[in-house]
C-alpha cells in the first residue's frame, strides 16, 4: 500500500497502567488499528507527564520510579480512516473507564511504502 499527500495524525494520550481485559490499552489500540487496516501506528512511552485525572507528575527518574508513565499512541492515515477509527477509541476508553486525550492533526505524508 502506498500513501502520500494530505493525511491525519491521530494522537492518543493515556497511562501505562490503563488496561483492557488484562492487556495494556495501548496494545489493544494498536492491534485494533492493524486489524482495521490503518497504515501504521507507533507507541511512545513518555519519561514524564501528568494528565486530567492526576496532577501528580509521573516520572522515570531513578529516585522516583513511576508505575504509570504517560503513553502516546500515534496513528497516521487518510482522514476517512482516522475518523472511522475514532468510535473504536471512544468505545475502548468508555469500557476501561480511564482518562485520556485524543487529538487529530493535519499532516503531509511524504513517503509511506513497504520495504523490499
Amino acid at each position: 500500500m502506498k500513501l502520500s499527500g494530505d493525511g491525519k495524525l491521530l494522537r492518543i494520550f493515556l497511562g501505562e497502567l490503563d488496561k483492557y481485559e488484562h492487556k495494556p490499552l495501548y496494545e489493544v489500540i494498536i492491534l485494533k488499528a492493524r486489524e482495521l487496516g490503518l497504515a501504521g501506528a507507533t507507541v511512545l512511552r513518555g519519561v514524564q507527564g501528568f494528565g486530567a485525572r492526576s496532577r501528580v507528575i509521573h516520572t522515570a527518574k531513578i529516585l522516583r520510579l513511576s508505575e504509570d508513565l504517560p503513553i502516546v499512541v500515534e496513528i497516521v492515515d487518510n482522514e476517512n480512516k482516522i475518523r472511522n477509527f475514532l468510535p473504536v477509541v471512544d468505545e475502548l476508553f468508555e469500557k476501561v473507564g480511564c482518562g485520556g486525550m485524543v487529538t487529530i492533526e493535519k499532516v503531509e505524508i511524504i513517503r509511506y511504502t513497504p520495504g523490499k
